[in-house]
């Protein structure tokens, strides 16, 4: 996403982060050993395997360390906008 980010924990931090790209990866493993027993692919769910519906990026604070939703740090920057802005 194109929009500013603004730290809602350190509340300092508008330039240096960690964008975190989340790939679920769907397989059933073996509940005694835990070997993956078999991989799905998002198309092709067995009916008893929810698809991952949480969000796609996460951000860090390269400052803090917090991890949070895109969204939070969007969030935070449109109600503290920049005071060059």
């Amino acid at each position: 996403m194109e929009s500013p980010y603004y730290c809602p924990f350190c509340k300092g931090n508008r330039q240096r982060f960690n964008i975190i790209e989340q790939v679920p990866r769907p397989v059933k493993k073996d509940p005694a050993t835990g070997e993956i027993l078999q991989e799905y692919q998002d198309d092709a769910l067995d009916p008893f395997h929810m698809p991952y519906r949480g969000v796609q990026r996460k951000i860090q604070c390269a400052l803090c360390g917090i991890i949070e939703d895109e969204e939070v740090y969007v969030r935070m920057a449109q109600s503290h906008p920049h005071p060059s802005m």
